[in-house]
């Protein structure tokens, strides 16, 4: 199971990679948003996915799971919505502004500087 969620989480960082180094500023977006679920798989699987029991505060329990790699992962899932809704608003409103979303025209000339 770790191999496969390996795999993914590799898979997930590449083309996260691939869409960050684009021109276009939507795809900027869309691969930051995949670098934050690899991130979120990433630490899920080293959390560990062994199938133990939940954390109860109860006698005689000594085999169970961290709970702070799942908290994490829901405080880093609120966060990143939070980034992408605020990254998809500045580019509406670049693109309403400027009119298009590539990267290289939206360089200032020397006159702007």
């Amino acid at each position: 199971m770790e191999i496969l969620m390996s795999i993914l989480i590799g898979f997930l960082f590449m083309a996260a990679v691939y869409l960050i180094l684009s021109r276009s500023l939507l795809r900027i977006i869309i691969g930051t948003g995949l670098l934050s679920h690899g991130t979120h798989l990433l630490l899920l699987t080293m959390g560990g996915l062994n199938g133990k029991a939940a954390p109860v505060l109860t006698d005689g329990v000594t085999n169970y799971v961290d709970p702070i790699p799942q908290a994490l992962i829901l405080t880093a899932i609120v966060i990143s919505f939070g980034v992408t809704a605020f990254s998809l608003v500045l580019a509406y409103r670049t693109y309403k502004e400027v009119g298009t979303d590539n990267m290289e025209l939206m360089k200032g000339t020397e006159d702007n500087d």
